[in-house]
């Protein structure tokens, strides 16, 4: 399906700049035309709070302030504007630790470079087609994390110390 995205407004933040020229590039064939960019997750914190963008793409490895703790000061700064907004996090590392630490920080999409102008479509398609609930704990603000269903997966519980609730509480 295609979507018209003209209405709404992203945030990129990226230290290299012919990545962030193509990320704006890959945007603007989307039709999106009201784009942020900024060189850190410090000017993007600070772009978050001035202009509330709607979807925020951000790389990981960055100076003085990474994704990820951006990605956790968008989520639990009393400053933010927005603790939901949706984080597309793009980064080349891929090994389970590193995936299991952006999920955990609060990231709602993990986008692995090299990637293609497909690949951003299904993360913003995904976002728009599949919001997630989110959840807050003593130690987790952020989109579910729990996506997939559990095979063989028979009450309405998924934990073992989980309470008992009602039966058509379902968890995905």
């Amino acid at each position: 399906m295609a979507y018209n995205f003209d209405a709404i407004s992203v945030l990129i933040v990226e230290d290299n700049e012919p990545m962030l020229s193509l990320l704006e590039g890959i945007l603007q064939t989307f039709g999106i035309t009201k784009i942020f960019k900024a060189r850190n997750g410090e000017e993007g914190f600070e772009v978050v709070k001035r202009h509330n963008p709607d979807i925020i793409i951000t790389d990981w490895m960055m100076r003085p302030v990474d994704g990820i703790s951006l990605t956790r000061r968008v989520r639990n700064d009393p400053g933010s504007p927005n603790q939901f907004a949706p984080i597309i996090l793009m980064t080349g590392f891929t090994e389970q630790r590193r995936v299991t630490q952006a999920r955990d920080a609060g990231i709602t999409e993990f986008l692995v470079k090299p990637f293609n102008a497909r690949d951003l479509y299904r993360r913003i398609s995904q976002i728009v087609e599949r919001p997630r609930q989110f959840v807050r704990s003593e130690d987790f603000f952020g989109p579910d994390r729990r996506r997939k269903a559990k095979e063989g997966y028979k009450g309405p519980q998924r934990r073992a110390d989980d309470e008992a609730s009602s039966s058509e509480q379902v968890y995905i």
